[in-house]
C-alpha cells in the first residue's frame, strides 16, 4: 500500500474486499478485482469486473445502513449532464470488516493532472456542472458540507496552529469570514471538486465521482473549483461562465484557502504527494491576489 495516508486507517487489500464479496455478494465474487491508485482520502476504491466499483472506508466508516449515496445519487444522475456513479448494493459490517461499504457503477474516465486539461474548457465543464447541480429542485436533501463558513473556523485554526507556511492565510480566511452569508434557498453541491475527483475521456471532463460530501446548503463549497483550476485565465473563465456574486466568491475562497491549509498541514510530500502539491497549487494562486 506504501505509506499510509492515515496513521489510523484500516488494511484493506484486495484478499478482504474478495472474501466480503463471497460472504455477501457471491454472484459478483468471481468478478476480477483490482485496486485503484491513487486512493481517495476517506474510501479505498476498487474496480470490480468492467461495470462497477467497491468503495470502503479507510477509518471511522458508517454504522447505519443510512447513505445519502445511495439515497440521492439514484435521483441526481438523471439531472446533471457529466456521468456520476450510482450505487447498486450496500454491504454490511462483518468480523473483518466494522462498517458498512457499497458497490457503485463504474464510471469510465482517467483521473489526471490538471496540466494534461485545457483549463479553459474544464471552467466552462464544471460551470455548467455547478449550474446545474444548484437547478436541481429535490426536496428533503441532507446538509452537505456548505456550511456557513463560521462553523469551520475552529478547524481552520486548528490546522493554522500546525501550518507552515505564508501566514497571510488568515487574513485571507477572516475577510472571507466577514462576507455576508448566504441569503438563499439552500442548493445542491458536491462539495469536493478536486481534479482527483474529475474523470476525464478524451481531454474533456465527462465525470464526476466521490459524492460523500453533497448535499444541500451554500455552494460556495462547489464555487471554491475555480481556484482548483490553477490558473488566474481559468479561474476567471469559471465566474464568468457561472456569474457569482461578490460574497460567495469571498466565501468560496475562505473554503480553499481552510481546505488548503489542512491538507498542507495534514498530509506530506510523501504519504499524499498528489493532494499536498493540488493544496499548494490552490493556495499559491489565492496568495497571488
Amino acid at each position: 500500500m506504501g505509506e499510509k495516508m492515515h496513521i489510523d486507517e484500516m488494511e484493506i487489500d484486495e484478499a478482504l474486499v474478495r472474501r466480503l464479496l463471497v460472504a455477501q455478494f457471491p454472484h459478483l465474487a468471481e468478478l476480477p478485482l483490482r485496486r485503484i491508485e491513487p486512493s481517495g482520502t476517506v474510501n479505498a476504491i476498487f474496480r470490480l469486473g468492467e461495470e462497477y466499483s467497491v468503495r470502503l472506508a479507510r477509518r471511522t466508516g458508517p454504522t447505519a445502513p443510512e447513505s445519502r449515496e445511495l439515497t440521492w445519487l439514484p435521483k441526481i444522475s438523471p439531472m446533471v449532464q457529466l456521468e456520476i456513479p450510482v450505487p447498486i448494493a450496500q454491504g454490511h459490517p462483518s468480523s473483518e470488516y466494522p462498517w458498512f461499504w457499497e458497490i457503485h457503477t463504474w464510471v469510465e474516465g482517467e483521473t489526471v493532472p490538471i496540466e494534461e486539461i485545457d483549463a479553459i474548457q474544464a471552467a466552462q465543464d464544471l460551470a455548467a456542472f455547478v449550474a446545474a447541480l444548484q437547478q436541481v429542485n429535490l426536496s428533503g436533501g441532507p446538509q452537505g458540507r456548505g456550511i456557513p463558513l463560521a462553523g469551520r473556523d475552529e478547524e481552520f485554526r486548528y490546522w493554522l496552529a500546525q501550518f507552515d507556511g505564508d501566514p497571510a492565510v488568515l487574513t485571507v480566511w477572516e475577510t472571507a469570514l466577514a462576507a455576508p452569508a448566504w441569503k438563499g434557498t439552500p442548493v445542491w453541491h458536491h462539495g469536493d471538486l478536486d481534479v482527483r475527483n474529475w474523470l476525464v475521456r478524451d481531454g474533456r471532463i465527462t465525470g464526476v465521482i466521490d459524492w460523500g460530501t453533497m448535499g444541500i446548503g451554500d455552494p460556495a463549497c462547489d464555487i471554491m473549483v475555480a481556484w482548483k483550476l490553477h490558473s488566474p485565465a481559468a479561474r476567471d473563465a469559471f465566474r464568468e461562465y457561472l456569474p457569482t456574486d461578490d460574497a460567495t466568491w469571498a466565501r468560496a475562497r475562505g473554503w480553499v484557502v481552510s481546505q488548503a491549509v489542512a491538507v498542507l498541514a495534514y498530509y506530506t510530500p510523501e504519504n499524499n504527494p498528489v493532494l499536498y502539491h493540488e493544496a499548494k497549487s490552490w493556495l499559491d494562486l489565492v496568495l497571488s491576489e
